[in-house]
């Protein structure tokens, strides 16, 4: 892999990753309704999914579930089930606490957790790790070298968007007051809802 070959890779990836998907409309609803740093552990949820996503594309594992309509396509199902189901919580939640004493390290690890599980679950992200990877790998050179350059490469572009992603949006909470914290986390768990309806009426092909 060359130096144009990794420019090329990052300049994609900055573009792909500034495009709101499920990722990102699940950072920015966190961020909107909880503050920062429960959007930065959504962020680290995220990227570690998009580091299991590059450990399956390593062994081939993701290869075979794209190619499996059957498993793919339930995927996906599952995946956009569960983002209607995070912002329908998100929707009818009850908002009496300030949103500073809700940040806790129960949080942290909830936010955590359910950002894996939000990429984890999206198949467009397995599109992306299994057709579009293998265009910068040179196969003369070591690929797993190759694979693991790109991966760090990814995860450090996308926590920059993210964590960007997630300080507007928390930025945006704190300059809307406390009391419109509650609006603005129904705001995020209709973001989560049209996410998951999207998702589910995601082309398989």
């Amino acid at each position: 892999m060359t130096l144009e070959t990794w420019l090329l890779f990052c300049m994609t990836e900055t573009v792909l990753c500034l495009i709101p998907g499920p990722a990102v409309l699940y950072v920015v609803s966190v961020a909107l309704g909880r503050g920062v740093r429960p959007g930065i552990g959504a962020s680290l949820g995220i990227l570690a999914g998009n580091a299991w996503y590059f450990a399956l594309s390593a062994t081939g594992v993701a290869a075979v579930i794209v190619a499996s309509s059957g498993l793919f396509h339930a995927l996906k199902l599952a995946g956009a089930a569960y983002l209607v189901w995070l912002g329908a919580r998100m929707l009818l939640a009850r908002h009496g606490a300030p949103v500073a004493a809700k940040v806790t390290a129960s949080t942290a690890r909830k936010t955590f957790l359910r950002g894996f599980l939000v990429q984890t679950a999206n198949p467009k992200a397995l599109v992306f790790f299994v057709a579009l990877l293998p265009q910068f790998i040179d196969p003369r050179s070591s690929v797993g070298w190759q694979i693991l350059v790109l991966g760090v490469s990814s995860v450090l572009i996308e926590f920059l968007v993210l964590g960007l992603y997630a300080v507007a949006a928390a930025r945006a909470q704190q300059l809307a007051g406390a009391r419109l914290a509650g609006p603005l986390e129904r705001i995020g768990g209709g973001f989560l809802i049209a996410a998951g309806a999207r998702l589910a009426f995601l082309e398989s092909d």
